[in-house]
């Protein structure tokens, strides 16, 4: 499903997000669901597609989400979260659904304590309408770490991105409840990542991309640095 926003807005009001619900944009969102719970084994089970690269909808600016899904939301979240658990992935935006409300999901177990990309765990968590800035590190200056990062609508291909090491996240969760924390090393470039998505921005955008590689090449020959990535730090 591409961007199917309206200006004919109608429904009841949606007191955690301010706005009314649109009952055409709802109806449209309700079908994605069913359609994926009879494809899986019932409902509350559906896996979502993932558009991938190429698709409009990725590169359109997301619409502010204002409660246009009322009381679909808490659904459309849940499957949003099996979808991307089952990627597998640490990060999905409406967008890559088809979908173009400012909504992302993110969730990642972390990993061992001395991973150079800090991949520390990040608890689940929805991002609505997130921004975010980069943060001071340690001596007061903004730092930025490079690494390669995947995205699940451009399946199978991984490159090097130099991204902030520490931002500060500022939104509203799923009940409109305001989210302002600050965020380091590989939970910030999660966020980064997906908040990207809803401005119509993939990775590569910002990619070095001459580190290029596919998944199955990163695991055989290593991660592809480029001498001034090194010199950088």
């Amino acid at each position: 499903m591409t961007d199917p926003v309206t200006d004919d807005v109608t429904g009841p009001a949606n007191p955690a997000h301010g706005g009314p619900a649109d009952e055409a944009l709802r109806a449209a969102v309700v079908d994605l669901l069913d359609r994926a719970d009879a494809a899986g084994d019932g409902p509350g089970t559906g896996i979502l597609p993932i558009v991938q690269a190429g698709a409009p909808v990725l590169r359109a600016v997301a619409a502010p989400y204002t409660g246009q899904l009322g009381d679909v939301l808490p659904r459309l979240v849940e499957a949003m979260r099996r979808t991307m658990h089952a990627a597998p992935g640490v990060g999905l935006a409406a967008p890559q659904i088809g979908l173009g409300l400012a909504i992302a999901v993110v969730e990642d177990a972390g990993t061992e304590a001395d991973d150079p990309r800090e991949r520390t765990p990040l608890p689940f968590r929805v991002l609505v309408d997130p921004r975010y800035e980069p943060a001071p590190g340690p001596d007061g200056e903004p730092e930025r770490a490079a690494f390669h990062e995947g995205c699940l609508s451009v399946s199978g291909w991984q490159a090097v991105v130099a991204r902030h090491r520490r931002v500060r996240l500022t939104g509203r969760d799923e009940t409109g409840a305001p989210i302002d924390e600050v965020l380091t090393g590989w939970p910030a470039r999660i966020v980064q990542h997906e908040t990207d998505h809803l401005a119509g921005e993939l990775y590569l955008d910002h990619a070095h991309l001459r580190t290029l590689t596919s998944n199955e090449n990163l695991v055989r020959y290593g991660p592809v640095v480029e001498p001034r990535l090194v010199e950088q730090g």
